[in-house]
């Protein structure tokens, strides 16, 4: 099939950061084919199909490069606790009950609501292994929805001390062991689904593992992602057993790399910004989880300033209640016009750049997606500007980080296939699939005692 998307305002995200003003896109196959006029397309491609985007804007589909799909049955049930609560007294004990219906109902949902606002890569983040085939059911959700990215399997091997539920801790051998399966079986090195790696955090895991994981992602070429620097509890932590910060002792080790993506980096401090720059090691920035969880404000000006790739993530929807992009973009941009009191500091520009291109380059799929080219895949986002927020619209960036609300995306492309076209998707029908993650997260809620009436907390003191 061929689609000529017609007389949008075209954002590329190319080299040059070219806007381009009544122009048109052709997708032929899995590929954009060609960007010009509408008359000059019809004449070469008379066969496609016209998508009229006049008050549209056509823009790559986002990336977000870090999430816990399961968590999509958590939302509202993590609000005003810190992330070690929050993780020992709510999001453990239900990853310890999760179910293989659990996990598909909530990635198959989390998949569609992160399509439906315009996200059109992913990498999840799956930790929770109470019961074998867990990673197999995010995988399925993957390939039903259409969607691209990483599933990443997960490991935590210690930490019970600390309040890790001893059903959620492997050994290394196991967890390497089973990491190697699902990749021998799933990993697909020019696929839109790949598998990734993902040791949890530094309080929760042993060097052997750690060495073990740098050992498997070296002979596999697959991601690896873990969470660093997020909170002062994990740097208190790593100088206790390492007398060093988890950055620096991942520096040490040698585990750090241009193939791994660090999450959060929130307590990250200058000599710990220098070793992430010298691994070229990638960064996946969560402005509303950071906030959500009170874990603090990362030094993203200063990331930027050294020359580090720095994308963006909404985090699970249990420290952030969704999978939107555009609100993590607008907070994302005024955090740190807010907390540097500087309005520069953080643009529309660049935090567009971050959820696009910068967050493929952070995955390394910036050279198939992230911005709108010839020849790349057709990752493609249609954005309706006649909506009440969007209008009236003078310049597109400022609209799409600081008005959109995300309810605007009109049609999704992925891989040149038509996944959500005027507002209705084509493969997936989201009543059942809402109804579905409705009845598990009931029942999820139900069976680890999350199902109790919250009283009203209207007083800070």
């Amino acid at each position: 099939m061929s689609y000529l998307l017609a007389d949008g305002w075209i954002i590329t995200m190319n080299a040059q950061r070219e806007i381009l003003q009544q122009a048109s896109l052709l997708i032929e196959g899995h590929h954009i084919a060609a960007i010009g006029t509408r008359e000059n397309l019809q004449r070469r491609y008379p066969e496609a199909e016209i998508i009229d985007c006049r008050e549209r804007i056509i823009m790559p589909g986002m990336v977000n490069t870090h999430t816990h799909l399961f968590q999509t049955l958590l939302k509202g049930l993590g609000d005003d606790m810190v992330l070690k609560k929050w993780f020992t007294c709510m999001t453990g004990p239900s990853a310890v009950a999760l179910t293989e219906e659990d996990v598909y109902a909530a990635a198959l949902h989390g998949c569609m609501e992160s399509l439906r606002s315009g996200v059109t890569s992913l990498v999840d983040f799956m930790y929770a292994h109470p019961r074998p085939g867990l990673t197999a059911k995010v995988i399925e959700a993957f390939e039903i929805s259409g969607i691209r990215g990483h599933v990443c399997r997960g490991f935590l091997t210690s930490g019970a001390e600390h309040g890790i539920p001893a059903e959620l801790i492997e050994t290394p051998e196991q967890a390497l062991a089973d990491a190697r399966a699902v990749i021998e079986r799933y990993h697909q090195v020019d696929g839109r689904v790949k598998v990734g790696l993902a040791p949890s955090m530094i309080w929760a895991l042993d060097e052997k593992v750690l060495r073990g994981t740098r050992a498997l992602a070296n002979e596999t070429g697959v991601l690896i992602t873990t969470h660093v620097a997020e909170t002062d509890f994990e740097i208190e932590q790593a100088t206790l057993r390492f007398q060093a910060t988890d950055t620096e002792f991942l520096s040490d080790i040698g585990f750090l790399g241009p193939d791994v993506l660090a999450v959060h980096c929130v307590q990250c401090n200058s000599r710990d910004i220098r070793a992430l720059k010298h691994h070229d090691t990638r960064v996946s920035h969560n402005p509303c989880s950071n906030l959500y969880l009170a874990s603090g404000v990362p030094p993203i000006p200063e990331m930027l300033a050294a020359g580090l790739t720095v994308g963006l993530g909404s985090d699970g929807p249990a420290s952030s209640n969704n999978h939107n992009l555009f609100q993590a973009m607008k907070v994302a941009a005024l955090l740190q016009k807010g907390v540097h009191r500087d309005p520069t500091i953080m643009t529309a520009e660049k935090v567009l750049e971050m959820a696009t291109i910068d967050g493929a380059r952070a995955i390394g799929l910036d050279h198939l997606v992230g911005s709108l080219e010839v020849g790349k895949r057709a990752d493609v986002v249609i954005v309706d500007t006649s909506h009440p927020a969007m209008t009236p619209i003078h310049h597109p960036v400022s609209s799409l980080v600081y008005s959109a609300l995300g309810h605007e995306v009109s049609d999704v492309f992925v891989d040149g296939a038509y996944l959500l076209r005027a507002g209705e998707f084509t493969q997936l029908n989201q009543r059942e699939v809402m109804a579905r993650s409705q009845h598990a997260a009931h029942s999820l809620a139900m069976r680890t005692g999350n199902d109790k009436a919250r009283g009203w907390r209207s007083a800070a003191f």
